[in-house]
């Protein structure tokens, strides 16, 4: 972690490209409440070169953020993150949520024989079992 920006160094992988995952780790941040709206994230300059990448790599997932609706700028000044991201974020990632986990997982059920209340009364214990 830098002691300066409270910032943690990527380490990139192969998986997708480097400016996906740049704006994958902007969006982590701002859901978990560590980059707030109206705050401003680092520079291309400084983002590029405390992660060692080019500018344009990371230009190119700050584009991709204000495209979604998640950054904004503000001319001369920088780049902030849009004051509804974090509510905008969840909900697209709870309706992912349901078409990449849930209904695959409600398919499966039915097709291995489990009976739907089954499924629902185990999600439910599940979730007792993790509060406090």
């Amino acid at each position: 972690m830098n002691q300066r920006t409270g910032r943690v160094r990527v380490n990139f992988d192969d998986r997708s490209p480097i400016y996906r995952q740049i704006a994958e780790q902007i969006e982590a941040e701002v859901l978990s409440g560590a980059l707030a709206g109206d705050e401003q994230v680092l520079s291309t300059n400084k983002y590029a070169a405390f992660h060692r990448i080019n500018p344009a790599t990371v230009n190119k997932a700050f584009q991709q953020l204000v495209d979604d609706g998640i950054l904004y700028k503000r001319r001369g000044i920088g780049m902030f993150v849009s004051p509804q991201a974090r509510q905008a974020l969840r909900a697209r990632r709870r309706k992912s949520f349901f078409t990449d986990v849930v209904d695959p997982m409600v398919a499966q059920a039915k097709a291995i024989g489990i009976d739907l209340s089954e499924l629902v009364e185990r999600i439910n214990e599940l979730a007792r079992r993790d509060d406090p």
